[in-house]
């Protein structure tokens, strides 16, 4: 019976490659700062389109309230999310610490 070795997965950046090109020639990223990144953008755009939207309602350019209630339920949500991101990071993080070595 012969066992393969353990060989190194190229799709998982190493930490002295950072920011370099890969072997699959995309742009080397940390996933884990680009979910919080896209989370903490999603926040913004949502925030934006609701005061967009209270903006027109305010002025007197739309008077689609349903409009209003959609996006401010994008960004309640996409608040929430963020939120739950940083707790499970948060929650992870405190797990790691707890490991003894």
């Amino acid at each position: 019976m012969q066992i393969t070795p353990i060989e190194k997965i190229s799709s998982i950046i190493d930490p002295e490659s950072s920011g370099k090109v890969s072997s699959s020639g995309n742009t080397a990223g940390v996933p884990f700062q680009d979910l919080f990144q896209d989370a903490v953008q999603n926040v913004k755009t949502t925030n934006a389109d609701l005061d967009r939207e209270l903006y027109k309602l305010t002025t007197g350019q739309s008077d689609n309230l349903h409009d209003i209630a959609i996006a401010s339920t994008k960004a309640t949500l996409s608040v929430q999310m963020l939120v739950q991101l940083r707790n499970k990071a948060l929650d992870a993080y405190n797990e790691v610490m707890r490991i003894s070595v």
